[in-house]
């Protein structure tokens, strides 16, 4: 049980956060935190969060867990603002998308509060953002990374990990190093690549018939490219190397099957869409829900 939530950027994840763990009653009250104040009204009316600060430092008073979810590049600022506030019986986590950058930046920032940071990363969300998104199934189902710290005891993971679980997630660890390889193959590359497509059709001459001849097809795959670009942004720079390799490996993919079409090797071509089918369709039917 949570007795003192801080939310730290209450949008679509934070947001979702706070209704799951009031909606399963297992957090008794909970402050948000944000520079835009008419924002934070806004969630106080939907029931969200019961009081709210633009201050940080101030907001982390009294809390037993702190939540920081902003954009990746803002997490240091945050970490210096809070530091010499938070509480001694604090637990603190984020919800960053990469997670090596939030490690050093917490290293940096968080001495008196270190041991009890837990980076964490919840792999769920939607392509629309903002505290009006969030809904409290965001969750449920979905795994939630932790990258814990060497300095972490097992009763501080245990905290953020029993939090997470309230909301019906599935809980996993790994290193940062390994969670960034992974995400940037599964998530970062699909959101660049998605943007990317919608980037190139909307300068091209014809654009508008473009769009306006889209099928189903095309909203599927460009779905996540309404997603909100200063948070893409910034995984792209704080994942960059992770997501370059794996940039490389599709663009030389990608080379590959430019080949084969420019040659009409219909062998050849039906069988990277058949070997691409075949790993879609097994995907499916282990993970899907």
């Amino acid at each position: 049980m949570i007795n003192r939530l801080c939310i730290i950027g209450v949008g679509l994840i934070g947001g979702s956060l706070s209704r799951a763990l009031r909606e399963k009653g297992f957090c008794r009250h909970v402050i948000g935190c944000g520079r835009d104040e008419r924002h934070l009204q806004r969630a106080r009316q939907l029931g969200v969060i019961n009081e709210y600060s633009t201050d940080p430092a101030n907001a982390v008073q009294g809390a037993d867990m702190i939540v920081v979810s902003v954009p990746l590049r803002a997490m240091q600022s945050v970490f210096e603002q809070i530091d010499p506030h938070v509480p001694v019986d604090a637990v603190l986590t984020d919800v960053g998308s990469a997670k090596a950058c939030v490690e050093t930046a917490a290293r940096k920032t968080l001495s008196g509060s270190l041991d009890r940071f837990v980076p964490g990363h919840p792999i769920a969300g939607t392509e629309n953002s903002g505290v009006e998104a969030s809904f409290a199934e965001l969750y449920q189902g979905h795994k939630v990374i932790l990258t814990p710290l060497e300095e972490n005891t097992r009763e501080t993971i245990g905290r953020v990990k029993a939090m997470w679980e309230a909301t019906g997630a599935n809980v996993q660890q790994m290193t940062a190093a390994h969670h960034d390889e992974v995400l940037a193959e599964t998530s970062h590359l699909p959101h660049v690549l998605a943007f990317a497509l919608v980037d190139t059709l909307s300068h091209m001459g014809d654009s508008d018939e473009v769009f306006q001849y889209a099928a189903g097809g095309f909203r599927d795959f460009t779905r996540i490219a309404s997603s909100d670009p200063v948070m893409w942004r910034d995984i792209c720079m704080e994942n960059r190397d992770a997501i370059l390799k794996i940039l490389d490996r599709y663009m030389s993919d990608l080379e590959n099957l430019r080949e084969v079409i420019s040659k009409s090797d219909l062998e050849m071509l039906q069988k990277i869409f058949s070997r691409a089918k075949d790993a879609r369709d097994k995907y499916t039917q282990k993970y899907s829900s």
